[in-house]
């Protein structure tokens, strides 16, 4: 499977490593939504790794409430990921729509979320990234998970250590680790965050007013100062509830919103970033790749200015690992 596989429909989005369009596969018309990172950028953010590590989780997993990988492949310019296609747009998106989320959506949200966070256990898998951003409703509404860039595999008896995440849904133990150098962490701080978020969508606003730029010396004196308030509107099973982040597994919950289809979820101004202003429209691919190989043959050999990069280039080449879940 390869680039002219696909039909490129609509730009929808930009992740943290790249941009993302709606495609439907020719010979199967089926539709999923394309990842595609720029190998040149990568290298110059120094992301590849992270890319990497994204591609070798996905490609070991499945799960109905996960963004599931179908395919990964290159060409000179990028590296692809196709993945189920979710219309519904993320939790954020809805946050920013001034969406109410009535507690019975939420308690669905945190039982799909607490299957999915039990599933990456089983295969020794921390997210580390979970928040309203990362969660991407279907047209059912039902909610999945995404973006494993700092996603890490433990085996057992490990800890992780690494300073990880994004700092308002992050674990105090993470913050601790980093600090004092302690035993570290493990699955437990993906419970920690989807706790945070699903206060954010019941209340409007996290328990804790963190934000990225907070120096982490100060997040350690905030957990140990300020207690959480829970809202009196809310029932006492749902404040339970979130004092545990911990639920039931299949437990199902009636009435829960769904996305409209008649629309889009997601910031039109993506598709016109896509057409008018990027510089590397995915539509013009194939003429300028042709175009390329052609300058690329008629320059001289002898040029080093560019030789780290090439180099790099051709590592990813070498160890890109294509994909085809229906292999």
């Amino acid at each position: 499977v390869n680039f002219d596989h696909f039909q490129i429909l609509r730009a929808i989005g930009k992740g943290s490593f790249g941009k993302v369009c709606i495609v439907q596969k020719r010979d199967t018309e089926k539709m999923y939504a394309m990842k595609y990172m720029n190998k040149q950028q990568c290298i110059e953010r120094d992301e590849v790794r992270n890319v990497f590590r994204e591609l070798e989780i996905l490609q070991e997993i499945e799960h109905v409430f996960l963004v599931n990988l179908w395919y990964s492949f290159q060409d000179e310019e990028d590296m692809f990921m196709v993945v189920d296609l979710l219309l519904g747009g993320d939790l954020r998106y809805h946050l920013q729509q001034n969406v109410q989320f009535t507690e019975e959506t939420v308690k669905l949200y945190i039982c799909e979320m607490a299957l999915a966070l039990d599933y990456l256990r089983s295969q020794h898998i921390i997210h580390r990234d979970v928040k309203p951003d990362n969660i991407l409703l279907d047209e059912q509404g039902h909610a999945h998970l995404t973006d494993f860039n700092i996603a890490t595999i433990i085996r057992d008896g490990e800890r992780a250590t690494a300073l990880a995440g994004t700092k308002p849904y992050m674990a105090p133990e993470i913050f601790h680790s980093f600090l004092n150098g302690g035993t570290g962490y493990s699955f437990e701080v993906d419970w920690w965050s989807l706790g945070i978020m699903a206060y954010e969508l019941l209340r409007g606003w996290r328990p804790y007013d963190i934000h990225s730029n907070n120096p982490v010396e100060s997040l350690v004196q905030l957990f140990s100062t300020v207690s959480v308030q829970y809202s009196s509107a809310w029932s006492k099973e749902m404040v339970a509830l979130l004092r545990k982040v911990n639920t039931p597994a299949g437990v199902a919950y009636a009435g829960h919103s769904l996305p409209c289809k008649g629309r889009l979820h997601c910031d039109p101004t993506f598709e016109l970033e896509e057409m008018i202003l990027e510089s590397r429209p995915l539509h013009k691919k194939k003429k300028r790749l042709a175009k390329n190989k052609s300058r690329d043959n008629s320059k001289d050999s002898s040029q080093s200015e560019n030789d780290y990069l090439q180099e790099c280039l051709e590592a990813i080449q070498q160890d890109f690992v294509i994909f085809n879940r229906e292999k």
